[in-house]
């Protein structure tokens, strides 16, 4: 862990699904405030196009191409989503490794570092102790983020169903959190870690402006380390 070595106590991190080409407008504005984030890819669906009915419109969800994954996420931290993003806990033990590992040695591949890191795909129910043990000892996956919020800043010890701090798009949540966070006098080590999905950012003309009012509320504090998932977890 970089953090845990460095003499600051407080670190940011965030996390982003499915490698979306929306990613590359995210990744401009967190490389303007000095962010990192970690990118969850499923690689059986990278170059692949589609649309989300979401929040009662058409939301493009198109995959960044696997030849450009390398250059896309440079940076950051490219992470597992699974191959072809299915609820684990409906799979069996096979298809768990199959898909865990297959994508984090594809993804290895792609960015050229050894993939280490891994976000659940699906919403709702999507982890539980059965998956998160066969991918602890059936696979090169060191971490894995859940998309159960619990809006704190504590350390956590169970590395395999990480629970974020807040979801990226609840903006008065992240920005009272953030506001928390930056006012906090840490003489122990805090984590602020915000996932979401960049398409996101598209259900509302004001979110891309509201997510970075948040950023640079976040950014550029001299007691504020900024890493990937990573960086901060491991």
């Amino acid at each position: 862990m970089v953090f845990k070595d460095s003499n600051k106590n407080k670190a940011v991190t965030f996390s982003y699904d499915d490698g979306v080409t929306q990613d590359i407008r995210l990744i401009e504005l967190l490389n303007k405030y000095g962010l990192k984030s970690t990118f969850n890819l499923n690689s059986e669906l990278l170059g692949k196009s589609g649309m989300l009915k979401r929040e009662g419109q058409r939301i493009a969800h198109y995959k960044v191409s696997p030849n450009d994954v390398k250059k896309v996420y440079d940076g950051h931290e490219v992470a597992v989503h699974t191959l072809t993003h299915p609820n684990l806990t409906q799979c069996d033990e096979v298809e768990i490794i199959r898909q865990v590992e297959e994508d984090r040695l594809t993804l290895s591949e792609l960015a050229g570092y050894e993939v280490i890191g891994m976000a659940y795909p699906c919403g709702g129910v999507n982890n539980d102790d059965r998956v998160a043990k066969i991918i602890k000892e059936n696979t090169g996956v060191l971490y894995s983020r859940t998309i159960t919020c619990n809006n704190s800043f504590d350390i956590q010890d169970n590395l395999y169903r990480f629970n974020p701090t807040a979801f990226h798009i609840n903006f008065e949540n992240v920005m009272k959190l953030a506001q928390e966070f930056v006012d906090m006098n840490a003489d122990t080590k805090k984590v602020f870690y915000v996932w979401g999905h960049s398409y996101e950012m598209d259900y509302n003309s004001d979110y891309w402006v509201r997510l970075e009012e948040f950023f640079k509320l976040i950014s550029g504090r001299d007691d504020i380390y900024y890493g990937t998932n990573k960086e901060v977890l491991l």
